[in-house]
């Protein structure tokens, strides 16, 4: 599969987020069957600590040393006591409240009975019967479950296949069929804005950031990273500038953190500006058809067309504001780059709170299928994108962060538009008469 550039696939009938998603049978027949699973997980799982498997695995050096006579360090010791000690990420008591729900799958059981119902009819169309190791059957339920876990966790297919008493073949399965059907299903959760009303209240929102007029998105690119073998000839392709095999998202966020673009597939080392000219947003810009809604007019004229920000690994473009390079601006410059940089800040909390939630693109992926990883982070974003659209209160209790690209240095794109330049101009001399307590930053808790 190539890069997701456009997301254009066929339009299905769209399921809309409903304020009381299910009645009081339904809400009990949820409560029963997460009692079931929770009893399932604490039988496959009675340690309610790390796995086994893991710990076998991670202990493995240390027990080659002292088979072979090293010095059992103290170090050493302290990853026992903390192998052996019970988890938080795991389960530790499933069936008492919701906060149980939320530590296993990172969402509430009012997101994840949306979630049942957008994926069911594609889910329960295909063909195919699932049994626990105990032989009682894997309920649709339990589907969605398994495939949550997995891509919230991170957790390798046999982790969750022990935590759930399942083959790891059938994790795989069953979280291949839930990525396929929340491609069909979901696809609505993650657009660009469709009335003038809606971009009005985005645009009224950044300003009210840093003070930036009618901006409509910042951009920003993170990496993905992967283990791939020396031996695979595609091995080289995928390595990017700082020697680590990865594939790169690129994402349009607005003032919620929501996704509103993104552009996947590419390997990390294409520049950020290569990825961002390769998409679909791109060329509905350059013809005139994005970013063309109504202008912002300035105390002395002049008017402000619509525009998204990014950083200078992007180009200067009339629709595509970066900020002022160079160490020693000037104050109106200076003042610029700061409220630039602040706003900026959304698109950097968005990405990181998505490895955060979705921690199987957070850590380095064990040799993964590209071309299945575009489409498993499509629906990492979907998902994002759907906690913030139902108002999940898991959210709120996730702390910010905006190192989402650990490592990776700053690259520069150096293109300039000359109607980029006068449009940043304009942008920075209609700050500088702006009182900077009066706009007020992102707060940082």
């Amino acid at each position: 599969m190539g890069p997701a550039r456009g997301l254009k696939k066929r339009r299905k009938i769209e399921k809309k987020p409903e304020e009381n998603a299910s009645a009081s049978s339904e809400k009990e027949r949820s409560i029963d069957w997460w009692d079931e699973l929770s009893r399932k997980m604490n039988v496959a799982n009675p340690r309610n600590g790390l796995l086994l498997p893991a710990i076998d695995i991670l202990l493995l050096p240390y027990i080659c040393f002292a088979f072979f006579g090293c010095l059992f360090t103290a170090a050493s010791t302290r990853i026992l006591s903390k192998l052996n000690a019970p988890s938080n990420s795991c389960l530790q008591s499933p069936s008492k409240g919701s906060d149980k729900f939320k530590s296993v799958f990172k969402i509430s059981r009012k997101t994840f009975n949306y979630i049942c119902s957008l994926v069911k009819e594609d889910m329960m169309a295909k063909p195919g019967s699932f049994t626990f190791s105990n032989g009682k059957p894997v309920s649709f339920e339990d589907q969605v479950a398994v495939a949550l876990r997995r891509l919230s966790s991170g957790e390798s297919l046999v982790i969750v296949g022990d935590l759930f008493g399942l083959h790891h073949s059938t994790v795989s399965q069953l979280t291949w069929r839930f990525v396929e059907a929340m491609e069909e299903r979901g696809l609505h959760h993650l657009r660009w804005p469709s009335t003038e009303e809606e971009m009005m209240e985005i645009k009224s929102k950044f300003e009210k950031i840093q003070g930036l007029p009618n901006c409509c998105g910042v951009i920003d690119t993170t990496h993905i990273m992967m283990c791939l073998p020396s031996s695979d000839p595609a091995s080289k392709v995928w390595l990017d500038h700082e020697k680590n095999h990865s594939m790169v998202l690129q994402a349009i966020v607005d003032p919620e953190m929501r996704f509103r673009d993104i552009v996947t597939g590419w390997p990390g080392k294409i520049d950020d500006w290569l990825v961002f000219q390769s998409s679909n947003f791109y060329e509905l810009c350059d013809k005139g058809e994005r970013l063309n809604g109504k202008n912002f007019m300035l105390p002395e004229g002049s008017e402000i067309r619509e525009y998204i920000i990014g950083d200078v690994g992007y180009p200067l473009l009339p629709y595509l504001i970066i900020p002022y390079e160079g160490k020693e601006l000037p104050e109106l410059r200076a003042e610029f780059n700061k409220r630039h940089s602040a706003t900026r800040l959304v698109a950097h909390r968005a990405l990181a709170r998505l490895k955060e939630m979705w921690k199987i693109i957070q850590g380095v992926m064990w040799r993964p299928d590209k071309h299945k990883l575009p489409r498993i982070i499509l629906v990492c974003c979907l998902l994002h994108n759907i906690v913030i659209d139902l108002e999940d209160d898991v959210q709120d209790e996730m702390p910010l962060s905006h190192d989402h690209d650990s490592g990776y240095r700053q690259r520069v794109c150096g293109s300039v538009d000359i109607k980029g330049v006068h449009l940043r101009d304009k942008l920075s001399v209609y700050l500088s008469g702006k009182s900077p307590l009066i706009v007020t930053p992102i707060s940082d808790s």
